[in-house]
């Protein structure tokens, strides 16, 4: 069966997260419904990552296998007709060898997470940024990321029903930047690694804002890393303003 590499875009508010659930609306279930439209008996897809309740994606991939040859391009076209009018889009869609596995063949996954400091509530962006009301330290913050870069034990920053099978992950990058909007600033995080643990992303996101919010010393990331305990992490930032922008293979499929 040809295999086919998909990358998605997709607003996550709609959905109970990426993975297909009984009777629950999910980012895999709409693709899948709408590849059903074209070949009813069409095998399940498989991501590069699973992503929670509210969490969005301009990046995430996804591979299918189907019976028909397809035009890639016109694969692309026929799914976003289907897909209307959920908030999911094709961006694009390659065909890619057997061995290709959007989810076991990804070396990086790139997230980024928006915060938004100021007192007025977002109108054009509510549901894509952290709406917080007080101000935060920029330095304060990138300080206390530095003490998360590397492989460590993060059980401090992984949720109670993590499935991985070691907590031990790589944080090759976590830069943090701000730009000023009208009444405040936005800040932005952004994250690489090979994989993350579940809610990794959010618990250090919102661990962060208590250093910007001066609750914490940057110190406090590293006490709290080295504790190994899932009490000593900060409050989990919300889904608002998490997106999967990229994953990054040996071979850049949609090249």
């Amino acid at each position: 069966m040809p295999r086919y590499a998909l990358k998605i875009e997709y607003d996550g508010r709609p959905f109970c997260g990426w993975q297909r659930q009984r009777d629950l609306p999910s980012v895999q279930g709409a693709i899948e419904t709408a590849l059903a439209r074209l070949e009813p008996d069409v095998p399940g897809i498989a991501a590069a990552g699973r992503t929670d309740t509210g969490v969005h994606a301009t990046g995430q991939v996804a591979h299918c296998d189907t019976a028909r040859d397809w035009d890639a391009f016109r694969l692309m076209e026929a799914l976003n007709h289907h897909l209307k009018p959920r908030p999911v889009a094709i961006l694009a869609c390659a065909q890619v060898t057997d061995d290709f596995h959007a989810r076991f063949s990804a070396r990086e996954r790139r997230y980024t997470f928006r915060l938004l400091s100021r007192r007025p509530p977002p109108a054009l962006k509510a549901g894509f940024v952290w709406h917080v009301r007080h101000a935060l330290d920029l330095r304060a913050m990138q300080a206390g990321a530095t003490h998360l870069l590397g492989q460590h034990d993060f059980t401090t920053f992984r949720a109670s029903q993590c499935q991985a099978h070691s907590p031990f992950k790589t944080l090759d990058g976590l830069d943090i930047e701000a730009r000023d909007v009208p009444g405040g600033q936005e800040y932005s995080f952004h994250l690489r690694a090979r994989s993350f643990l579940h809610n990794q992303v959010r618990s250090i996101v919102g661990t962060l804002e208590r250093v910007g919010a001066g609750a914490w010393a940057p110190e406090d990331v590293k006490t709290a890393l080295e504790a190994r305990d899932r009490t000593a992490c900060g409050p989990v930032s919300p889904p608002d303003g998490l997106c999967l922008t990229g994953v990054s293979y040996p071979t850049d499929p949609f090249v």
